[in-house]
């Protein structure tokens, strides 16, 4: 295959993997790692593994702070992976009813009830509520920042081999 050929496929990868940590129910890691391992493997260069790793150590970092900054903060306040979970599956459901809003609006809804069902309170749901949604915010922000540095990495290896 034509290294031209390698390359795009490889961007489209990483694409699709930066679009996916932003839209959960795309791939997100695994693609931007899938993009790497296709540069290094067929970029024709051995050049091409050094933007492997470089770019896995971002995705990982990337990968562990998503869940290390939101498991954290939601158990400081003590706020179940179920609801959570909830949150995420109402999203998914919000997605095809509601397209481009739903799965927000699903996620916070689905989040405020299932809180709500857990402790009684409105008031106390809502606070909960936006400490998780900040929370996965801020993981999902820090993710997507490391996920833009293993891009970056990438575009210049192809950049680098492809222009003499």
């Amino acid at each position: 295959m034509p290294v031209e050929l390698i390359a795009a496929l490889s961007i489209t990868l990483v694409v699709i993997g930066v679009c996916g940590i932003v839209v959960p129910v795309l791939p997100g890691s695994l693609a931007i790692l899938a993009g790497l391992l296709v540069w290094a493997i067929w970029g024709g260069s051995s050049f091409g593994w050094l933007v492997f790793g470089i770019g896995a150590v971002f995705v990982l970092a990337g990968s562990l702070s998503q869940y290390l900054i939101t498991g954290r903060r939601l158990r400081e306040r003590e706020i179940p992976s179920r609801s959570m979970v909830i949150g995420l599956v109402c999203g998914v459901i919000g997605m095809f009813v509601l397209p481009f809003l739903g799965l927000p609006i699903g996620f916070t809804v689905g989040l405020l009830a299932s809180e709500y069902l857990r402790v009684r309170d409105w008031r106390e749901a809502a606070s909960t509520s936006w400490t998780a949604l900040k929370s996965v915010g801020l993981g999902m922000l820090v993710e997507l920042s490391l996920a833009l540095a293993a891009a970056a990495t990438l575009l210049v290896g192809v950049i680098t081999h492809l222009i003499p």
